[in-house]
């Protein structure tokens, strides 16, 4: 699991990405802090894998996850559905929400040490 904002460490596949890519409306008015809180809470719950984000107008974040009964168990999250509310109500002017399963990876990875 990335805890510097980078890439996240996750285990062999398969497991599920969800995929959240957004466009702000404008202000803040709570964003930041209940963004990091979501965060946070999401390391909570089992079967959370890792999560990485990057937002350049487009916000894009994607959680990993074990299960797709995770993932069901996070939406319904009561804190997280307070988040959702508000998101939909007045922090997003658009924004997307996509849940796919991981069959294989490929990339590289700095060396430890």
């Amino acid at each position: 699991m990335s805890e510097s904002g980078g890439i996240a460490t996750t285990p062999e596949p398969p497991y599920y990405a969800v995929i959240f890519t957004t466009l702000r409306t404008e202000g803040d008015d709570g964003y930041g802090e209940t963004a990091t809180r979501m965060v946070e809470l999401a390391r909570q719950q089992p079967g959370f894998l890792g999560v990485e984000s990057a937002r350049d107008g487009l916000g894009i974040t994607v959680s990993y996850w074990d299960s797709l009964d995770a993932i069901a168990a996070w939406k319904q999250n009561t804190e997280h559905l307070t988040a959702q509310q508000r998101g939909r109500d007045q922090w997003y002017a658009d924004y997307m929400l996509r849940v796919c399963k991981v069959e294989r990876v490929y990339g590289k990875r700095k060396k430890e040490g």
